[in-house]
């Protein structure tokens, strides 16, 4: 029978950062993946999506701009040729990034197959079983289907975001499901790919736990785009119709009919924990699956879990950071705890939503708190750009000034937030912020300018007023 120090199953984000940590510390260690190697993000999330977002941007970049003088023709626009090249890019990155870098660590064996615990100290994997010391799970989540009346009757005409990336041509209208991330992403793919895209969500807005103006400004820029937003909405049946799918549903209290050639589900993510025989360890999940865990990401005795496989945040570098961690913890008998506060968050429709700390909402549970909005078209780069639309919120204590959260609907808002999480984990003032010099002009300024709110009326400032 093998042995090893330290087992990880599971071949994504959290997985690799462990093995990267066993390695460093020349820990005889085996990694069990079934699937695709690398996991979610590379394969089927974050690289593809947004290589698809970038390029339906750029398409209409070419056919919309605001500068006198310019004008373009789309030559050519071939959805299939898009998604063969996201193909490549995927294929590139999982070999460059996945399969090379295993192939590098010197003590981490691979297998490609299912584990099963058979116990605390011993997994099954193809038939053998192996022994350890410390095991890692690190196994994700997959996609989260409603069981609503009608669900197996139409299952050809189901997507969720695994099918949606296989796809041969681009739809001719599609029903999404949900209204956060997932689903907004999508809707602005579907849309700009030509699709006819009708979105349901439940919660009287989409990205409920975003702040409300911000949500409620990106809801009017995609309708504007053409996606058509239902919330408040109860989804009741589906049912097959010709070769497309119906869906019935209650919105804010009417019946209604909604028909697409497809139905897309981006309804959450359930645990990949079923047939891991987590019965014969004592490893504990809750009501959804997921692995329960404490502070330092250890599930038993001697088994460690990181990642989707135990909920929220289901981000890729939280991922990478928990597998680290865990392994830290694990391998060193360290109890390293992750700082989730300083987690930035989003969005990556155009504009993106991009968010970290505390929302208003949350901080008024503790504090009393002071909150400015400013519209992005105070922001010279904005004006430059011709990407006007959008909203930056700073929270704030109203006692010590602390900069509690920032959130940002804007043009690049995934690479302005970045000085924003650094804002809240060194816990600087608005003062701070203020006296901290910015490059002008930069799409970054509005940080400032939100800091520079909470002194005066910044439309009455001149450019690099401090």
């Amino acid at each position: 029978m093998n042995e090893y120090d330290f087992v990880i199953i599971g071949g994504g984000a959290a997985g690799f950062a462990a093995a990267l940590k066993a390695d460093e510390l020349d820990v005889k260690t085996l990694m069990v993946n079934r699937g695709p190697i690398g996991g979610t993000c590379v394969n089927v999330g974050c690289v593809p999506t947004k290589y698809l977002l970038t390029a339906l941007e750029l398409k209409k970049r070419a056919l919309v701009n605001h500068y006198s003088g310019l004008g373009f023709t789309l030559k050519e626009f071939d959805f299939r040729k898009l998604l063969d090249g996201k193909d490549e890019l995927v294929k590139k990155l999982r070999r460059e990034k996945y399969e090379k870098v295993l192939e590098s660590l010197e003590n981490v064996d691979y297998i490609d197959g299912s584990a099963r615990f058979s116990s605390n100290s011993e997994i099954v994997v193809n038939g053998e079983k192996i022994k350890f010391k410390k095991a890692l799970i690190a196994t994700g989540a997959k996609p989260r289907i409603l069981t609503i009346g009608g669900v197996e009757d139409v299952k050809d005409r189901i997507l969720t975001h695994i099918e949606a990336l296989e796809l041969k041509k681009a739809l001719d209208s599609v029903v999404i499901i949900g209204g956060r991330a997932q689903a907004l992403e999508f809707a602005q793919i579907f849309a700009r790919a030509g699709s006819e895209v009708t979105l349901l969500q439940r919660s009287i807005r989409i990205m409920p736990t975003a702040e409300p103006e911000l949500a409620i400004e990106l809801e009017d820029i995609l309708g504007e785009e053409g996606v058509n937003i239902n919330t408040s909405v109860k989804i009741r049946r589906l049912e097959r119709a010709g070769e497309g799918v119906r869906v019935h549903a209650e919105v804010r209290g009417k019946e209604k009919v909604f028909e697409a050639q497809y139905v897309f589900f981006a309804t959450g993510r359930s645990p990949n924990t079923h047939n891991l025989g987590l019965e014969n360890t004592d490893v504990k999940t809750n009501e959804k699956g997921f692995v329960i865990v404490d502070e330092t990401l250890k599930a038993g005795k001697n088994i460690y879990a990181a990642g989707d496989v135990i909920g929220e945040p289901m981000l890729e570098t939280v991922a990478a950071k928990e597998g680290f961690t865990a392994a830290t913890n694990a391998l060193e008998e360290k109890n390293i705890k992750i700082d989730y506060r300083v987690v930035p968050k989003v969005v990556f429709t155009d504009p993106q939503l991009a968010s970290v700390g505390l929302t208003d909402r949350e901080a008024q549970k503790f504090t009393e708190c002071s909150c400015r909005t400013v519209e992005i078209s105070n922001v010279p780069k904005a004006l430059i750009l011709g990407e006007e639309r959008g909203l930056i919120k700073m929270v704030v204590d109203a006692k010590t000034k602390e900069i509690l959260g920032v959130h940002i609907l804007a043009y690049n808002a995934a690479e302005m937030i970045h000085e924003a999480a650094m804002v809240i984990r060194n816990r600087m003032t608005v003062d701070e912020v203020i006296d901290t010099l910015h490059v002008f002009p930069t799409m970054s300024e509005a940080i400032k300018l939100a800091a520079l709110s909470f002194k005066g009326d910044i439309s009455k400032m001149p450019c690099c007023a401090l």
